[in-house]
């Protein structure tokens, strides 16, 4: 599945990257295609549990610093970490009603 999927770093999981239009993937390669998403799809929401988890944590430490500075940094942390778990849930959401019954016809 590489040719299909690149690891995102930023998001922590593989997203599609195809050379070609999907129309032009014959079925047994869409159907491949489709299993692993699904199963890339099924891993998002513990990737944003770990991700809330971490936001939870820098938000004790932002309530308990006194820095401003540090607190500067902080904040921008749970920002991006917020913007992640953003795009994930987009992501997870991507072609969630579709189904192989729907492709076969």
């Amino acid at each position: 599945m590489d040719d299909y999927f690149l690891y995102n770093s930023r998001l922590g999981i593989p997203l599609p990257k195809f050379k070609n239009n999907w129309e032009e993937f014959d079925l047994d390669t869409q159907h491949a295609i489709l299993l692993h998403w699904e199963k890339i799809r099924g891993s998002i929401p513990d990737r944003i549990a770990e991700l809330e988890e971490t936001i939870n944590q820098k938000q004790v430490q932002l309530f308990n610093e006194n820095d401003f500075g540090v607190s500067c940094k902080l904040n921008n942390e749970i920002a991006e970490l917020a913007s992640i778990i953003n795009d994930l849930w987009l992501w997870y959401r991507t072609h969630q009603d579709l189904s192989l019954e729907k492709m076969h016809g």
